[in-house]
């Protein structure tokens, strides 16, 4: 469930590190249901189309609150690990819920994290984001891609693409040449680590399966937003207990 120093090393390579299965099949069983029946994710969900005028769908909030997605947020198979590829104490961003569905679900444009965080006031590239699958994300199915190594070109420009905020097309041609593209296949419950910086997107789901996702965004605690366009305090993230989640699903 926690990583070593190889998988550290890899991550500060790679701008990212997959860890299969570090949710059990009834964790994710009990996110599923809170995606299906619960408040948080049917007050905050709105759609966003991609170049093709297709829509996808997301649900997103800054706050940590008494429920499922901040038992989540802060249980420590996430958080530590977190702590450990930055190297520092590390507070929550924001959570966010991506639905993709059955023959409908849009593209995620090619992008940099940071390169829209940099508009919202953020001083440094120290964030990451933890893309939890709830459903098995594969190709057919419109799963994240991402090009390896592509968090040491720093951040890129970014522009308007459809809903969306893409990274500069002209140069990312040129960039798509010089990278590998690696598609992340993932089963229930994997979690993907990845750097702020690291160039990602997603093609449609054109497949008869949902790929539904849960991510997580952390800062760090040190990492300064400018007030003019706060979204969030900066307070450490506190962890859960590591059988937090059992009350959820054995309900």
């Amino acid at each position: 469930m926690y990583l070593n120093a190889s998988h550290i090393n890899q991550y500060h390579q790679d701008g990212y590190i997959l860890v299969p299965d570090l949710f059990t099949e009834q964790e994710v069983a009990a996110m599923l249901a809170e995606v299906e029946d619960g408040g948080r994710v049917a007050a905050s969900t709105r759609d966003t189309s991609d170049a093709e005028g297709k829509t996808a769908r997301l649900a997103i909030w800054f706050d940590l609150g008494d429920d499922l997605w901040t038992t989540v947020s802060t249980h420590p198979r996430i958080v530590n690990n977190v702590r450990m590829l930055m190297g520092e104490e590390i507070a929550f961003f924001h959570g966010k819920v991506m639905l993709k569905e059955p023959h409908a679900g849009g593209a995620w444009e090619w992008h940099q994290d940071y390169g829209y965080w940099y508009n919202q006031g953020y001083a440094y590239p120290r964030m990451m984001s933890v893309f939890v699958a709830l459903d098995p994300a594969t190709t057919e199915n419109g799963c994240l891609q991402v090009l390896r190594g592509s968090h040491l070109l720093g951040r890129l420009d970014h522009t308007e693409v459809g809903s969306q905020t893409g990274a500069e097309e002209e140069r990312m041609r040129r960039i798509e040449g010089m990278l590998e593209r690696v598609h992340c296949e993932m089963t229930p419950g994997s979690a993907l680590f990845f750097h702020c910086n690291l160039l990602h997107g997603s093609a449609p789901n054109d497949s008869a399966h949902s790929r539904r996702s849960f991510i997580i965004c952390y800062n760090a605690l040190t990492n300064p937003q400018f007030a003019e366009v706060q979204t969030s305090d900066s307070v450490p993230c506190t962890v859960a207990p590591e059988n937090a989640l059992a009350a959820y699903y054995r309900a």
